[in-house]
């Protein structure tokens, strides 16, 4: 569903600017009115200073109701479903149960790429659209998760770019799409037309590399998970937003970036995802050359941040658990646990401008 970004971007700058509070504090201990929870804040568009800081958003924490599962939690506040379910590890997926505290990791470290067009992290499933910003005004990011493609489909890494845009498509599954589908007992037709059945959704963003794009889909609870041949899907109103907003030419590039380090405030982050399960590089040496090149960065050295300190518990905690919270790793003796008793707490419904409507049925199977 599209819907102006303006108002989007005013809400988020608000929401920034209460984070930015919080980290200058040494915490995030935003979230406890005297009326109980508060509305949510802003989870899919923001506004950021690009020479300073590289995080988005707010960790927030719900309360789940009786009848929701995760997934739809996720879908509510813009997630995927692995996402949410790395958030909170001990919380049954589909019975989370009524007034189970639900972690919702809608803050964002921005992947170590420019800050131009699409950037995709595979190990994230997010998308990251920065549009063009004008000389001197605050940059702006979207952002939205995806499906991506299986182990035996892999999404493709590198740079490419969007090269055609088209509505309603019909889709003409691949020779060797049809033979799996076939293989499996689940024959395909050569071409399968527009329509709720279709595996495109209702639009489409076509790559450089061929067979491969970024479309909508007819199994919404897919976002989030690796379920795709390995082009990108997302929710249906997500789609409608970005077909929109993206033009044809606009560069594209897919990182797959599991440990994502960035600078707010006074504060140095973490944000670590689950390894996808064919990726076997060393992350640990990764991760030290990572925090090494953020901690000599030119962000390392504006106001107090050179005089930080590294909490290396937490980073353990962190990449031996990862749970796609972005935590401040520059505050000594901070656990997870701590740092989400003091995040803030907000009421179980739509945020202001949510890219979704709202509650429907949607195809499972």
């Amino acid at each position: 569903m599209n819907r102006p970004v303006a108002a989007s971007i005013h809400y988020a700058v608000a929401v920034g600017l209460l984070s930015i509070l919080a980290s200058l504090s040494g915490c995030q201990s935003l979230g406890f009115s005297k009326s109980g929870p508060v509305a949510p804040m802003a989870t899919d568009a923001f506004e950021f200073d690009p020479a300073r800081d590289d995080v988005v958003g707010t960790v927030q924490i719900i309360q789940a109701r009786e009848e929701d599962t995760l997934s739809d939690i996720a879908r509510r506040f813009n997630l995927g479903y692995e996402e949410i379910v790395s958030a909170n590890p001990d919380v049954d997926p589909w019975l989370p149960r009524a007034g189970t505290e639900i972690v919702l990791p809608t803050q964002f470290v921005l992947p170590d790429a420019p800050r131009e067009g699409i950037v995709i992290n595979l190990a994230a499933m997010r998308l990251f659209y920065f549009p063009p910003a004008q000389a001197g005004a605050t940059q702006r990011v979207i952002t939205h998760p995806l499906g991506i493609g299986r182990v035996e489909w892999k999404t493709p890494e590198g740079k490419t770019k969007i090269v055609s845009k088209k509505a309603a498509p019909s889709w003409i599954p691949t020779a060797s799409i049809r033979k799996e589908h076939a293989a499996n007992g689940d024959p395909l037709p050569a071409k399968v037309p527009p329509g709720p059945d279709n595996p495109l959704g209702t639009h489409v963003l076509k790559l450089g590399w061929q067979n491969y794009s970024i479309h909508g889909t007819d199994k919404p609870p897919s976002i989030g998970l690796r379920g795709s041949h390995g082009c990108l899907r997302m929710y249906p109103e997500d789609i409608v937003r970005i077909y929109d907003l993206v033009p044809v030419g606009t560069p594209v590039r897919v990182v797959n970036q599991p440990q994502l380090f960035g600078w707010r405030g006074r504060a140095l982050y973490l944000q670590s995802y689950p390894v996808l399960e064919d990726d076997k590089r060393k992350h640990d040496v990764l991760m030290n050359k990572q925090l090494t090149a953020a901690m000599q960065s030119p962000k390392a050295k504006l106001d107090a941040r050179p005089h930080m300190k590294i909490n290396q518990v937490l980073i353990d905690e962190m990449t031996t658990h990862p749970r796609a919270i972005a935590i401040p790793i520059s505050q000594q003796k901070l656990t997870t646990q701590d740092y989400l008793s003091q995040v803030l707490r907000v009421q179980n419904q739509l945020p202001l401008n949510a890219s979704w409507a709202g509650e429907v049925a949607t195809k499972t199977d």
